[in-house]
């Protein structure tokens, strides 16, 4: 007797019903398919194949992959074939917006992996529409803090809000970042951002932490991304008295600003947002940006090494970035979501992802495993491999942050702050 309340149809219970009621349907008419056929199963991945964050989808995609085949090797979900369905977006709020049509309605994609950000928060109610669960290892704004998850009630789907990230939240790594630069008695310090959704929710996230730990931001400018030259804005900031600078802006403008920062001679402590440690960054900056350092979500999931195992026995050689092992964690979660349910529609995956995640059960790394121990009517819980992956009613997950500091044109870890130090900058009932 499984002892959860959440709705499951058990597989075997299904085939029973079915065939004591001479019931022939097609896989489509079950909830067993999308467009693919008659014994399989879509999720839909919008990517950012293109555009200014392209750098970041090779490691997503390659986690993606591997952990694709991993679930087909297994026997799929409701032993059928799972297929992902990727689509460029190129993190444009419209391309993304015609892409989630594409893959819902044309591909019956009955989960989306992907979306940024940039994309989610101007599309929010758009995305509420078409109810289908979006399990995404991209978004860190704090506009998600709340709005996402099932609200803790998985049986009733009116309070949900279907957006589910297995990467933590900007509120929690830039908590990591306002926690050491106070360490480190930077008790002033100016804010340099872009325009963009995702630039603005890094800076913000950060100077709250920051002021909250008792820093005073003595000055903050928003540039226009897409700019030659940043200049007359670093004059601007530089006008003020601090002793460090946080710095939040896609990679290539910030090549460009920082490339300005070093050949104006302005001196003070950089510090970066997460994206930005980027080896490229390092190179073409060059020496003038050593000690820079970057807060980013850490890599300390119980599964990491079974993910990492994986991942290098794959075909490919994208490098392992930030988002890389939360790709791997948000399949495999939607991928047990829809074993539990026993069916594989879009209303059953939401309502099983909290069940898959929290409380008490069978510990499992992989789909594989999960599966059996489905399949032997006991609960799991999967345990990631970015995190431990235990959704919150928000649909957030919480972790450590890691400190990358960049010498002699590259990025190396330097320290890792663990999730039990960042949880006073976080209250349970905000996230």
């Amino acid at each position: 007797m499984i002892p959860n309340a959440t709705e499951r149809v058990g597989r075997r219970s299904f085939l029973k019903l079915a065939g004591a009621s001479g019931l022939t349907a097609t896989a489509g008419c079950i909830g067993l398919g999308g467009s693919g056929g008659s014994n399989e199963i879509v999720f839909g991945q919008p990517a950012a194949q293109t555009g200014q964050w392209d750098f970041l989808q090779p490691g997503v995609s390659q986690a993606t992959d591997v952990a694709l085949q991993g679930i087909n090797d297994a026997g799929g979900p409701l032993d059928s074939k799972l297929k992902i369905v990727r689509r460029d977006t190129a993190v444009n709020p419209q391309e993304a917006r015609s892409v989630v049509t594409q893959l819902v309605e044309n591909d019956d994609a009955v989960a989306l992996l992907g979306l940024f950000s940039s994309e989610i928060n101007p599309l929010f109610n758009f995305l509420q529409e078409q109810q289908t669960p979006i399990v995404t290892p991209w978004p860190g704004s704090n506009f998600l803090d709340t709005r996402g998850g099932d609200k803790g009630t998985p049986e009733n789907i009116d309070d949900d809000g279907w957006v589910w990230r297995t990467v933590i939240s900007d509120t929690v790594h830039t908590a990591g970042a306002a926690k050491r630069a106070l360490e480190q008695n930077h008790d002033k310090i100016g804010i340099i951002n872009g325009n963009s959704e995702g630039a603005r929710s890094w800076a913000d996230g950060f100077k709250t932490a920051y002021e909250n730990g008792g820093g005073t931001v003595t000055k903050q400018v928003e540039v226009s991304q897409g700019g030659s030259s940043y200049q007359s804005a670093l004059d601007r900031l530089f006008g003020s008295d601090f002793s460090a600078f946080a710095v939040s802006i896609p990679l290539e403008d910030a090549i460009t600003l920082l490339s300005d920062w070093a050949d104006g001679g302005y001196g003070k402590q950089p510090i970066l947002s997460d994206p930005l440690s980027q080896n490229d960054l390092a190179k073409q900056v060059g020496n003038d940006l050593n000690g820079a350092w970057a807060a980013s979500p850490g890599q300390s999931g119980p599964s990491y090494d079974t993910f990492q195992n994986a991942y290098k026995e794959a075909d490919g050689d994208a490098e392992i970035n930030a988002w890389t092992a939360p790709a791997w964690d948000a399949i495999q979660a939607t991928a047990l979501a829809t074993e539990r349910a026993g069916e594989a529609s879009a209303e059953a995956i939401e309502k099983n992802l909290g069940a898959v995640t929290r409380g008490n059960g069978t510990e499992v790394s992989t789909f594989a495993e999960g599966k059996k121990a489905l399949g032997n009517d006991k609960e799991i819980v999967y345990r990631g491999a970015a995190t431990s992956m235990t959704f919150t009613d928000f649909g957030n997950v919480f972790g450590s942050v890691t400190i990358n500091a960049a010498k002699n044109g590259k990025f190396t870890q330097q320290e890792v702050i663990p999730a039990k130090e960042l949880r006073e900058f976080v209250s349970e009932d905000e996230y």
